[in-house]
């Protein structure tokens, strides 16, 4: 999302493919057991997602691997991805975003609350913070590590909100923390 419209992740490594490279990795994301999961979900929600979707861009003043743009789609940061791996994990980050736009109808990205639910379930559900990619970005509790890092990201992606203050972003996801944390929809569980 353009400002106020986007749920950004942060999970590339500072790496840079190559907008082919990219293109490729985004081609071999669509069979991703998780990404073809979320995609059959959202047809089932109405919201069908096809291949033109997925934006394979260079991202400039950005340290985000990719977004999520409400009517938009999802766009690639090819120059913050170095592996494939990180382009499976932004995909199904972003389509976690997607597929809350889909079945909320009215979800408003400029509502602080919105966005901190969907940061919340984006982070908690995409894997984003398994405890091996905590221990790569330097991150070495024990126990705790899940809760701590959705957390701390879904409050980074709620403060990039223009709408959302330091204080209202932190607000947001304590208020809401309990419902969209444990909200695992479309999974039985979290994965």
């Amino acid at each position: 999302m353009d400002g106020a419209e986007e749920g950004m992740s942060s999970t590339g490594a500072g790496g840079s493919m190559s907008h082919k490279e990219c293109v490729d990795g985004i081609t071999k994301s669509l069979q991703h057991p998780t990404v073809r999961f979320l995609r059959e979900k959202m047809e089932q929600a109405g919201c069908p997602v096809w291949g033109r979707l997925l934006m394979a861009i260079t991202c400039k003043g950005q340290t985000s691997a990719g977004g999520y743009s409400s009517g938009r789609g999802i766009t690639i940061c090819c120059n913050h991805m170095s592996f494939q791996n990180e382009i499976d994990q932004v995909i199904i980050h972003e389509l976690i975003h997607a597929y809350d736009d889909c079945r909320a109808k009215n979800l408003d990205w400029t509502n602080c609350a919105h966005h901190a639910c969907s940061e919340i379930r984006a982070n908690h559900l995409s894997g984003d913070c398994h405890y091996k990619r905590e221990l790569l970005r330097g991150f070495l509790k024990i126990r705790g590590h899940e809760q701590e890092c959705v957390r701390r990201r879904s409050l980074k992606s709620v403060q990039s909100n223009p709408h959302c203050s330091d204080i209202t972003a932190k607000d947001a996801i304590e208020a809401i923390w309990g419902i969209c944390y444990n909200d695992t929809t479309p999974f039985d569980r979290a994965p």
